[in-house]
């Protein structure tokens, strides 16, 4: 006889497992059934490991510069495999935690491939075997893989995805990275701050191309300073792979170069992980491997749903985890607020660091708002100057009738963390007269918000 849950969620990232122990507090029966890591991608092969590689680099970075701050560095160097092997210890100790959390919520959880049978029934393969399991509500969590386009797939060897960039058999001398997106610029930023050679390519007409335009040529010019190169407007053609090397066809404005590298990382997006879900069978709406639902995540057959990157955008480790809870208090009977997408704020671990919320101005001014535009520049803060980070810009984007915070955009030192302040100011539905009336510590970066939204009205005091 099957076993049966109020809740059975299918993959355990950052949103299933996070819906999975919201479900359990909240009163359920949970199950929750994984194929390959507890944690997910997020965990095991994305957020955590590669911003442990790029703090790495990071430092790496400071210590070049011990001078400027009166200190001493000599025979600077890395060592690559250490650097990959504490990447890859935090990723296993997070994985080992999300074990016990789920333990402790005492929810099942099941390793296996999960496939869903009829509306309320799924079907698991197991080592031991195959496992019925029926569920009131099922929610679907499986993720997205990298995108592999024709020509370009990865071989681990020459051609890389993201695991084998976190895993590398060999620091690269000179790097192709296909894509400027937060994955590939942050491989870029990681590579090219150990010493390789690194060109981006991007198809569209700036890199960061979700970034407000300010924001992307900021971080351009910071990144062609380091040594990096960028092409954008282009696409490569064909990958020749030789022994040790590939050459790459280059085509922008029409006509075609090719180039050398020994090392050619792919980002070029993701793919939802639809197959053998069992979509067909019941009929859920999907579009080009993204599983359709409403701003509550359900999809069209009742008691089933889907969060995380299997759903839409932002394809967001935050905004799945948000999902996840969402869904959860949903399937209890309670009344969340929907997720909106507009709120959830972007950010990018390179450097500099990126980080956003909101529409761009562009956008804003697409969709007909008048609006009022602040910024102030790092090199304007007292804080950031002591931390020897004086390049960067906050922006601001204010509704000019009722000074609703439209969108804010950062590029600098530290700006990952300092965005919540803006996420927040927008959940709350803060007018820019509440920003200007608190009261910011110093000395802080989170300064420079207060006087990029004095700026919008005219009233900055730095600058």
């Amino acid at each position: 006889m099957a076993s049966v849950y109020d809740m059975i969620v299918i993959g355990a990232g950052p949103g299933g497992y996070v819906a999975a122990i919201r479900g359990a507090q909240l009163g359920l029966k949970v199950a929750i059934i994984e194929r390959e890591h507890m944690g997910g991608i997020c965990l095991n092969w994305g957020c955590i490991p590669t911003k442990a590689m790029l703090r790495s680099s990071e430092v790496f970075h400071l210590m070049h510069r011990a001078s400027e701050f009166g200190l001493s560095a000599e025979n600077i160097s890395y060592d690559l495999q250490a650097v990959v092997k504490r990447s890859r210890g935090i990723a296993a100790q997070l994985n080992a935690g999300i074990g016990h959390l789920l333990k402790k919520n005492k929810i099942d959880a099941i390793m296996g491939t999960a496939t869903l049978t009829s509306k309320n029934k799924v079907s698991v393969k197991t080592e031991k075997g195959t496992q019925e399991m029926q569920g009131k509500n099922i929610i679907l969590a499986t993720g997205a893989r990298a995108r592999e386009l024709p020509g370009l797939e990865a071989d681990g060897d020459l051609v890389w995805t993201y695991k084998s960039a976190l895993t590398p058999p060999r620091m690269p001398k000179k790097l192709l990275v296909i894509g400027s997106g937060a994955i590939g610029i942050e491989f870029a930023s990681f590579y090219n701050t150990l010493g390789a050679d690194t060109t981006v390519i991007e198809v569209l007409d700036r890199i960061l191309p979700v970034e407000d335009e300010e924001i992307s040529a900021f971080a351009k010019k910071s990144f062609v300073k380091q040594g990096m190169k960028i092409i954008e407007k282009a696409m490569i053609k064909k990958l020749d792979r030789k022994k040790g090397f590939v050459i790459a066809h280059i085509e922008k404005a029409g006509k075609i170069e090719t180039q050398e590298f020994d090392t050619v990382i792919s980002a070029v997006g993701i793919v939802g992980n639809i197959e053998r879900l069992g979509l067909e069978l019941l009929k859920i709406k999907e579009e080009r491997s993204h599983v359709l639902t409403d701003s509550y995540c359900r999809t069209n057959v009742d008691g089933i749903f889907a969060i995380g990157d299997l759903a839409a955008a932002p394809w967001l480790a935050h905004k799945a985890s948000h999902e996840g809870v969402m869904v959860a208090e949903l399937i209890a009977g309670n009344n969340p607020h929907a997720v909106k997408p507009e709120s959830i704020a972007g950010c990018t671990y390179c450097h500099p660091q990126i980080a956003s919320v909101g529409f761009t101005e562009a956008i804003a001014l697409e969709k007909g708002f008048d609006i009022k535009v602040g910024r102030f520049p790092f090199v304007g803060n007292g804080k950031a100057i002591a931390l020897g980070e004086p390049e960067g810009l906050v922006k601001t984007i204010f509704d000019a009738k009722n000074g609703e915070l439209l969108g804010a955009h950062m590029v600098g030192a530290d700006v990952t963390e300092m965005i919540q302040g803006y996420v927040v100011a927008r959940q709350l539905e803060t007018t820019e007269q509440d920003l200007m009336d608190t009261v910011f510590p110093h000395p802080t970066l989170s300064e420079m918000m207060h006087e990029s939204v004095l700026d919008a009205y005219d009233k900055a005091i730095h600058i």
